[in-house]
């Protein structure tokens, strides 16, 4: 099972912490992200609950679906499909807390990797690995944005 935790307070309203997060078809700004997509808008708001979004990172093809929107506080996701290795994915969640004018960030991401036996563990250590340099590079960078 791979478990990646990532936290940073950045020096940027919570209102607008939220809104790169959340605006997925421009994910590829991100210097880990080679491509992303929209590929279903959501039920009430385009980027809100129900919507698809696709990410392409480190040939890794990902589908998420959003399962949470709270604006500013909350999003939630699930990985509904992967290419080339099977998620079950439990938990993908970010959190936003204000703090004295700065937006205080957790990015969760919880799953298993569903490769029989010595490849799942070799692939849940890479993907806790890898995920958390990129979740926090991404915060990093929203930091920077103007």
């Amino acid at each position: 099972m791979f478990s990646i935790h990532v936290e940073r307070t950045i020096n940027k309203p919570i209102q607008d912490v939220f809104a790169i997060i959340s605006d997925h078809a421009n994910y590829s700004q991100f210097k880990a992200i080679e491509q992303s997509n929209l590929i279903k808008e959501g039920t009430h708001e385009k980027n809100g609950l129900g919507a698809v979004r696709e990410i392409i990172s480190g040939g890794a093809n990902l589908h998420e679906e959003i399962v949470a929107y709270e604006p500013p506080y909350k999003l939630g996701y699930k990985v509904i499909k992967s290419k080339p290795v099977p998620y079950d994915h439990q938990l993908g969640e970010i959190t936003l807390k204000e703090k004295d004018g700065k937006t205080h960030v957790t990015w969760r991401s919880e799953g298993h990797i569903t490769i029989f036996l010595l490849g799942s563990l070799y692939f849940d250590k890479q993907i806790q690995s890898v995920g958390s340099r990129a979740f926090g590079s991404i915060l990093k960078q929203i930091e920077s944005m103007a």
